[in-house]
């Protein structure tokens, strides 16, 4: 499976067995021990001065859910959803990426091959066309997306009532303050923009760096990139394969062109070579570029300079997307004001924004999304709430 993904997607072969081994494979464990935790409530009445009622609200399944999944994490992010669905007991029609159907496939025939009744995980390949009839179908009733913005607002023009839980995109700061560990706020840019060559929803995609160390930053992440080894992904040495597609290459493109003509300098480790990009800095990054207020999907570090703390709030919130954010400080002060004042789902501190808990309520703020994914948060999702009502005044 994870040989599948490494060939599809260009993810090199040591993601891709993270991907299955340590993500994907830990849903199912986590599912099975969730659902039996997972509990309603009795509730005393408040209409009545008496003892006579009993109320208990409980959880049944929301039904038939819409799965729509992306190419960045093909078996992985469509595992989530489905274990959870299918422990809460509904039923799933997934539609998975037109890029990269190989894994997902052999991941379908893992509940077909343990034993789950036809019709209760159902794969249907395709390309747009396919995630637009299941989000419009008046026969699902809830909606699991992870994807760009621009296709979830469609999804949600077209699905009208029906529950949603959207995933979306992002634009997550990365902030190194004066006190911060160099080394460390370095290895975590690294692994925010150059990670799966940055085709993350939770990358690092603006680097805000105090004056006081921006040029020692820059220099140091320049000889790490100079570092990658950036290549076939399917050799174990490979660091960063290539991007995925040919549209993911020209928005990456895109805006560095962007960028430049607007005054940013740019350094990069390596030259193009088909769909491998080389690890890319872009310095002088200022808020009127596209790279600084849409989300790029490819490895690229813009760096963007503060002088106060202020500011770095300021930029850090100066975008549609709330997903992932990080500060790097060794001030306990300024780490609390960062994760209270940042609007973003998740904030870390000193930790890249690459990293999410699988038992942690993950999702984003703004456009970044609609909903929380990952253990009881999702069976919130999936489920739905009711309120039973006993009277035993009357006698037996």
């Amino acid at each position: 499976m994870a040989q599948a993904v490494s060939i599809e997607v260009g993810k090199t072969i040591r993601e891709a067995r993270e991907e299955i081994l340590t993500f994907t494979l830990s849903h199912f464990r986590r599912a099975a021990e969730d659902v039996l935790r997972y509990r309603g409530a009795v509730m005393p009445s408040t209409q009545e001065r008496t003892n006579d009622k009993r109320i208990l609200v409980t959880r049944r399944p929301t039904g038939v859910v819409g799965l729509i999944t992306p190419y960045n994490f093909p078996v992985d992010i469509p595992a989530i959803t489905l274990t959870y669905a299918v422990a809460s007991g509904n039923c799933v029609v997934w539609k998975p990426t037109e890029h990269a159907s190989l894994g997902c496939v052999m991941l379908a025939r893992v509940f077909n091959d343990a034993g789950f009744p036809p019709g209760v995980v159902n794969l249907v390949t395709g390309e747009g066309d396919v995630g637009t009839a299941i989000a419009a179908h008046p026969g699902i009733n809830a909606i699991s997306f992870t994807g760009s913005t621009r296709v979830g607002k469609d999804i949600t023009r077209r699905a009208g009532l029906k529950r949603l839980l959207l995933e979306l995109g992002g634009n997550g700061p990365l902030i190194v303050l004066p006190d911060a560990d160099l080394d460390r706020a370095v290895e975590a840019a690294v692994v925010g923009c150059y990670y799966l060559a940055g085709q993350c929803c939770t990358a690092a995609e603006r680097i805000l760096v105090h004056d006081s160390v921006h040029d020692r930053f820059v220099e140091m992440l320049g000889q790490r990139i100079a570092a990658l080894h950036v290549g076939d992904p399917s050799d174990e040495d490979t660091d960063m394969g290539p991007l995925a597609t040919p549209a993911v290459l020209r928005l990456v493109q895109d805006h560095i062109a962007d960028a430049t003509t607007k005054g940013a300098s740019i350094l990069q480790a390596g030259e193009e070579d088909g769909l491998l990009y080389p690890p890319t800095i872009l310095t002088d990054v200022t808020s009127d570029m596209r790279v600084a207020q849409e989300e790029t999907f490819g490895p690229v570090a813009p760096i963007m300079r503060f002088s106060d703390v202020d500011e770095a709030i300021r930029l850090a919130n100066d975008t549609p997307f709330g997903l992932n954010a990080a500060a790097f400080t060794g001030n306990l002060h300024l780490a609390w004001r960062f994760a209270e004042e940042l609007d973003h789902g998740t904030v870390l501190i000193n930790e890249t924004t690459n990293y999410w808990d699988q038992g942690s309520a993950f999702g984003g703020s703004k456009q970044s999304g609609i909903g929380r994914t990952l253990s009881t948060w999702l069976l919130d999702a999936l489920t739905e709430p009711k309120t039973i009502v006993f009277d035993v005044s009357g006698e037996s």
